[in-house]
Parts: structure tokens; sequence; C-alpha cells
């Protein structure tokens, strides 16, 4: 059996979202590096994240199922600036908190990641 990574996320949460879609639609679906990932956050990008794994013989509708959750929530999210509907929801470290976090976890060494997640216009570069 041979399986194909369609999708990779920082955290369980997501991933088990698109899971229970996807399994809702009968594809079988694997996830790869859950542990790792959601006992020690720090190894999130060392290790790819969390990986969505299909087989295959699914991956094209896998995908398809995937494309369509994410026009629907483009879709159901406009810009509130420009109405646009050319939005995503990011991770975002701009913010100064999330850097002295990053100081405060640096110098204790205890750093867990603090980024915040926005909506993200990517016609007028707003977020909110």
């Amino acid at each position: 059996m041979k399986l194909k990574q369609i999708a990779s996320f920082d955290n369980y949460i997501e991933a088990h979202i698109l899971m229970g879609l996807l399994e809702s639609q009968n594809i079988v679906v694997w996830l790869v590096d859950e542990n790792i990932v959601t006992i020690n956050p720090m190894l999130s990008y060392a290790v790819g994240g969390i990986k969505l794994m299909v087989h295959e013989s699914q991956q094209e509708r896998a995908m398809h199922i995937i494309q369509s959750q994410k026009e629907k929530v483009q879709t159901e999210h406009a810009c509130p600036y420009c109405h646009s509907h050319n939005v995503q929801f990011i991770s975002t470290p701009k913010k100064p908190g999330n850097w002295l976090s990053f100081l405060w976890g640096f110098i204790t060494t205890t750093y867990a990641p603090a980024v915040e997640k926005v909506w993200h216009c990517f016609d007028c570069g707003k977020e909110y």
C-alpha cells in the first residue's frame, strides 16, 4: 500500500478536523508524526508537521475535497477592508507579544512558539 501526503499541519486540531471531513467521505486517512508534534511543538518544523496521508488511489478525490473546503471557507469570509474573498487563515509572528514570549522562552529555555492566527487578505495585504 503506497501512501501519499496531501497536507501538513502545525497542530493536531486542524489535522483532526480535516481528517474527520475526509473520513466522512469514506476516505481512509492516517496522521503521521502527530504524537511528536503534539508533545513537543518545537519539533514541528523539524519533522515537517503533522502529515495527513491517504492511499494513492484516493489522493485525487481527497485533494478535490480539500480544495472545495478551502473555497467554501474563502467564500464565507470577506476582507472587511476591501471585501475581497482572496483571504486565508494564517499564523503570524508579527505581534510584539509574540517576540517578547520568544525572548522570555529563550532566556528561560522553555521556548514554546507563540504565533497568532489571523485572516490575511492577499489583495490589500491587511490582517484582521
